[in-house]
């Protein structure tokens, strides 16, 4: 799908405030390790991740998701009233139901009239909604949009490290939760404008997705518990990231790593990252990454990551920079903007 008339007129996000090292997690595991005999550092080497972020106690995704939202209106200059749909893509929810969009509706004071709901699919939940809202934008059903997303990992992370300090953990089970413990806390937000009352330029050109839901058995999560084949989750992942890549070099014009100035990835870690970029023949140094300080934060990785490149002066006006998700299930999305 290409797309003529939407900008993504704002990016913002909300760290949350507590560092937990790796070292830290390791030392609540302590006796479960020495008797698996899993060497001590393990779970950085592997990951690459040194920390990531947890909430207060109780904070609930809709808030940190509110307060990106807060400074992503202010930096657009996009008043409240003006939204047209708030879509929420997060992992993380309130409540079974309502929606968490609808808190972050009220939270924010919108319009009655601006739609709200939540579309969830794993880690590329974002990308989802930037599509979805862009659809609404580009038919000029509507002239400006909200996607945000929050995610606490805090409760799914300790509720794993409780569960493998039982003396009963075996080697399976360590392996299968292992992924639990790089997951990090945080949240974005992303106003998306019509061209025609945008001030910012970044256009957004395209998008295309592909799935391979034969791999829906690899990657299965609960609120308290997430179980993953983390190297068949590779390998699939790996496979259906070059396929896209592909894809998008047929049908997104100028869809070319010597064309594409930054990436602003969904991260996961160091092996999957260098994994995915080598199948795409993408320059390692064009990726921006978070991962080690952040973990993986879901599908606010991805919409993070562009925030921080931009801050850092990643990406300058006219370049094209790639956005490329992936999610449990599998799905994955790449999507093309020119900055």
């Amino acid at each position: 799908m290409l797309f003529q008339h939407v900008a993504i007129e704002a990016v913002s996000y909300e760290l949350a405030p507590h560092r937990i090292t790796s070292e830290w997690l390791e030392d609540q595991l302590g006796e479960t390790m020495a008797r698996l005999s899993v060497p001590r550092g393990r779970l950085e080497a592997l990951s690459g991740i040194r920390e990531r972020r947890f909430w207060d106690q109780g904070a609930l995704p809709s808030s940190g998701a509110t307060s990106a939202a807060r400074k992503a209106l202010e930096k657009a200059e996009v008043a409240p009233a003006q939204v047209g749909i708030v879509i929420n893509t997060s992992v993380c929810q309130d409540y079974l139901e309502p929606s968490t969009a609808v808190f972050v509706h009220r939270n924010l004071g919108l319009s009655p009239r601006c739609v709200n709901y939540d579309v969830r699919n794993a880690c590329l939940g974002f990308l989802n909604g930037m599509y979805i809202a862009a659809l609404m934008i580009e038919m000029g059903e509507i002239q400006h949009a909200l996607i945000v997303d929050g995610e606490g990992a805090q409760d799914a992370v300790m509720s794993t490290v409780k569960r493998l300090q039982s003396p009963e953990t075996t080697v399976e089970q360590f392996r299968d939760n292992f992924a639990t413990l790089t997951l990090g806390s945080g949240a974005a937000a992303m106003v998306l404008s019509h061209t025609d009352v945008s001030r910012s330029g970044h256009r957004l050109n395209g998008v295309v997705s592909l799935a391979a839901t034969e791999h829906s058995q690899l990657c299965v999560g609960m609120p308290d518990y997430m179980k993953t084949d983390a190297h068949a989750l590779l390998v699939a992942g790996v496979k259906l990231a070059a396929e896209t890549w592909q894809l998008a070099q047929e049908q997104i014009p100028n869809w070319s790593d010597a064309n594409i100035a930054c990436y602003a990835t969904h991260q996961v870690g160091s092996r999957h990252t260098a994994a995915v970029s080598e199948a795409m023949g993408v320059t390692p140094e064009k990726l921006y990454l978070n991962f080690p300080l952040l973990g993986n934060i879901g599908p606010a990785a991805l919409p993070i990551s562009l925030a921080q490149a931009e801050e850092a002066g990643r990406i300058n006006r006219g370049e094209q920079v790639g956005l490329l998700g992936i999610g449990s299930g599998l799905n994955c999305s790449m999507m093309s903007v020119t900055w």
